[in-house]
């Protein structure tokens, strides 16, 4: 693996930084600056800003992308110029999950159909994977498809549905055949959202926010064509589209933004003769987080060279979800002991749940913020699954 920035890799980061400084919306940048949720449309907008410029699907084939090829140093260069302008994250849903299950399982007619759609974000997809008792174990999944004629009717409910409430499309694990063996007889859907049948209902979070849903699907019509594959291949396709998805869990290049933030400002509060940050145990933390933190880069990066080269992450993959995600978890906590007091989301009498602040205007959204973050280690494959699939992957236990 060979990272050392040439000139060439040079002239690309400030291709880049120019690039944000002249395409990045300043009304986007604001309201990522101050945490504040963007809407569908903004989302869209700056994924089309990127695919325009060839940077959104930068880990497609490029016959399906029409890139010009990254390399991998140059992908390492992108997300961390993007993600220290903060730029909105892009939706893995299509372009991360299901892309590549299409272009490595579907038939030719499957790519045409899909594929520019994803690429120009004009169709937003969803996740259709976890059920109620169906989470970490998904293999016991009970939605049921029913091949009746040339349509797939579909029976069941999905639950931690991701942003169904603005999709267009979801792709969905479904059981067309029982089984022994629960991991076989299981298939891969594509289901168009506005279909009859199909119900979505909001899960309120934790922290207030409306992101996750039900969804309920009841005598579903689903055209044939749209299996991905074959009947009974649904479990190896999840498992290919599961190790990118916990690939990019890990979200290193945005935890090295926050971890910078966090001594900044840690480093303006007083604390004695000095600042927080001056303070042993405190800086000792962060010292510690930062080591972990620079493990998993360079973890991220062998797994980035492998796959550059035809490679598929592997083991790998579960342990950057694994690593990625208890750093996210910790430097949201260690935002919170350095808000101490002002962290508190509810702290006005008589007005339980206020968003308002006695503190610095960015003490607000940290508890939120801290409290949404509690889901990572779930997600994805909950991180003692994935140390399962490590045992059995590394050590054949």
């Amino acid at each position: 693996m060979d990272l050392t920035f040439s000139d060439s890799d040079l002239s690309f980061r400030k291709e880049v930084v120019s690039f944000l400084d002249n395409e990045y919306p300043t009304d986007i940048k604001e309201k990522q600056d101050k945490r504040i949720p963007l809407e569908k449309e903004e989302i869209i907008r700056w994924q089309k800003i990127l695919h325009n410029k060839g940077w959104f699907a930068i880990n497609w084939p490029t016959e399906f992308s029409g890139y010009k090829e990254l390399s991998v140093t140059e992908k390492y260069i992108l997300q961390e110029e993007l993600a220290k302008a903060n730029t909105p994250t892009t939706i893995p849903f299509g372009m991360g999950m299901c892309a590549p299950v299409i272009y490595s399982f579907g038939t030719e007619d499957q790519k045409e159909k899909h594929l520019p759609s994803i690429l120009n974000s004009d169709i937003w997809w969803c996740q259709g994977y976890s059920e109620p008792g169906s989470g970490s174990d998904l293999a016991s999944l009970k939605t049921k498809a029913e091949l009746v004629d040339d349509k797939y009717i579909v029976n069941g409910t999905k639950t931690w549905t991701t942003l169904a409430q603005h999709a267009d499309w979801i792709f969905c694990l479904v059981r067309t055949e029982t089984t022994p063996i629960k991991q076989e007889g299981i298939s891969f859907l594509l289901i168009d959202m506005s279909t009859p049948g199909i119900e979505v209902k909001p899960i309120i979070t934790i922290d207030g926010s409306h992101e996750v849903n039900m969804v309920y699907l009841d005598n579903v019509e689903v055209p044939k064509e749209n299996l991905i594959g074959e009947e009974g291949q649904g479990w190896n396709i999840a498992k290919f589209l599961l190790a990118h998805e916990r690939s990019g869990i890990a979200g290193i290049a945005a935890l090295k933004r926050e971890l910078k933030r966090l001594k900044e400002l840690s480093s303006e509060i007083p604390l004695g003769e000095g600042s927080l940050l001056e303070d042993s145990q405190f800086r000792s933390k962060i010292e510690e987080t930062e080591i972990e933190l620079t493990a998993t880069e360079f973890t991220e990066l062998r797994t980035l060279a492998a796959m550059s080269q035809g490679g598929s992450p592997g083991a790998e993959s579960s342990i950057l979800k694994i690593k990625g995600t208890e750093l996210q978890q910790t430097i949201s906590e260690l935002f919170v002991e350095m808000l101490g007091y002002y962290a508190h989301p509810f702290y006005l009498e008589n007005e339980i749940g206020s968003n308002e602040t006695v503190g610095p205007d960015y003490a607000a959204p940290v508890m939120p913020h801290y409290l949404n973050y509690r889901k990572v280690s779930i997600y994805g494959g909950s991180n003692e699954i994935q140390r399962n699939v490590i045992s059995k992957a590394i050590l054949g236990l």
